[in-house]
């Protein structure tokens, strides 16, 4: 199990590990807002973090099977290139999840990324399809720009995708835009979220045995370093594992998983309500 010094005895966050198939099944049955057609999610993160690997982890999950939904790639640079936005095959056709999340290009140094084209996304003026330009921000006369955004178009629920490994090396600047993307969803009332990821690749006994997450000191001490650092509350801040060398589902994955879901689109679904009785 590891040295004493190195663990809680006891988990210090509930997760009650026979709860997959419950979980699902609220998932399956949860209804949005009916002001919205859908409550929408935007990923974020610096480029290879996971963003897109997140959420074809989240539709494994949901479908029970090996799926491929956002192209994923490790390393330093974004992938992604256009704003994508995924519907979630409920299992029967034309069944689908009452959430929807949005993919963007990952944030890089320099004029790489697209923390400005982000910030519109939160506002609702960016349409699905738009490829993303650093070097020239979206304009109010492009045809991707919605001049006129409705809550269905806003995003309900910023979510940031952070590795463990990584995060107490984030470079200042990509850091400066992750802050800059939090403030504009705080001064819009948008709940933040945080998804640690590849919480394998920073402790060895979670790497053995993933129900051990909430009883090693190292994850916890990383959900309080990433606090520190983006200023979201612990328990805004879901660590997981996200499938990448996997081919069928395995229960601890994801039920972690399908925890943070089911804390993000009640946190989305809170904030539309919010915003129908204002």
């Amino acid at each position: 199990m590891g040295p004493k010094n190195s663990t809680f005895e006891q988990p210090w966050r509930t997760v009650n590990w026979s709860d997959r198939e419950p979980m699902l099944r609220r998932l399956r049955e949860f209804q949005s807002n009916r002001s919205v057609d859908q409550l929408r999610i935007l990923v974020v993160g610096p480029a290879g973090a996971g963003k897109s690997s997140f959420i074809t982890s989240v539709n494994t999950a949901l479908q029970g099977r090996n799926t491929y939904l956002a192209h994923s790639l490790t390393g330093g640079c974004s992938v992604t290139s256009k704003y994508t936005v995924y519907k979630l095959n409920k299992g029967s056709e034309g069944s689908f999840f009452p959430f929807v999340f949005g993919d963007t290009m990952g944030l890089e140094k320099g004029l790489n990324g697209a923390h400005k084209t982000d910030i519109n996304i939160l506002r609702g003026h960016v349409q699905e399809g738009y490829t993303f330009n650093p070097s020239k921000e979206l304009t109010a006369d492009s045809n991707y720009f919605n001049k006129t955004p409705n809550l269905n178009d806003k995003v309900h629920c910023l979510v940031f995708v952070l590795p463990v490994d990584i995060i107490a090396q984030i470079p200042e600047e990509i850091a400066t835009k992750m802050k800059e993307i939090l403030k504009n969803a705080r001064e819009l009332g948008i709940p933040q979220v945080v998804i640690m990821s590849k919480v394998d690749a920073a402790c060895p006994l979670v790497k053995q045995n993933l129900k051990m997450i909430y009883r090693t000191k190292k994850i916890k001490e990383k959900m309080e370093e990433c606090r520190d650092i983006l200023g979201i509350p612990v328990n805004y801040i879901f660590p997981v594992k996200n499938y990448h060398e996997e081919i069928s589902n395995n229960a601890e994955i994801d039920i972690l998983i399908l925890m943070a879901v089911t804390n993000i689109v009640n946190f989305a679904n809170d904030f539309v309500k919010t915003k129908v009785s204002e």
